[in-house]
């Protein structure tokens, strides 16, 4: 399955520097935008990986619902 994110890039020193819009903290640079985008999609990657690290043994949830 493939998603489609907003990626917000810049110019900072030269580099392209980006974020994807939809998932807070995925950020990366590169010499170019098309390795912008290659980094931006392996950070997301990562990021995924993080996610599903198992919780503390003794970790609950509860459920919040956010007024938005």
């Amino acid at each position: 399955m493939k998603r489609f994110f907003t990626v917000e890039y810049w110019k900072d020193d030269g580099w392209f520097v980006g974020k994807l819009r939809e998932v807070p903290g995925v950020f990366s640079q590169g010499e170019t935008l098309k390795e912008l985008q290659e980094n931006i999609e392996d950070a997301y990657h990562v990021m995924l990986k993080t996610a599903a690290v198992p919780a503390h043994p003794g970790a609950q949830t509860l459920e919040l619902g956010v007024e938005v």
